[in-house]
């Protein structure tokens, strides 16, 4: 079993693999938000960045907060195109040459 950044178990496309026995709460929700609609985790990515407070944050952390809002800001503005998980992978392994 290969596990992502944050101890979720992925499978071989680097997305979430069945459930596996999770130790926290947090892990459990992350599955269950994976499961959402894309339209659905979009908003909820939102409503999470949002409620971030970034004073409670050291320095790097405060610059991704404000990296996502920024990026977060370019989708709705249309200045860029989303696309979806699975394209971004096969353009990262096309450049790797893979």
């Amino acid at each position: 079993m290969t596990l992502g950044r944050r101890g979720i178990a992925l499978d071989g496309l680097d997305r979430p693999a069945q459930p596996v026995i999770m130790t926290t709460n947090v892990e459990r929700l992350a599955v269950q938000a994976m499961k959402l609609p894309g339209e659905s985790r979009a908003r909820l990515a939102d409503l999470l960045v949002e409620s971030l407070d970034a004073e409670e944050f050291g320095p790097i952390d405060r610059l991704w907060v404000a990296e996502a809002k920024r990026r977060r800001d370019e989708v709705r503005e249309g200045r860029v195109k989303s696309i979806s998980g699975e394209e971004a992978r096969q353009k990262a392994r096309r450049a790797l040459g893979r």
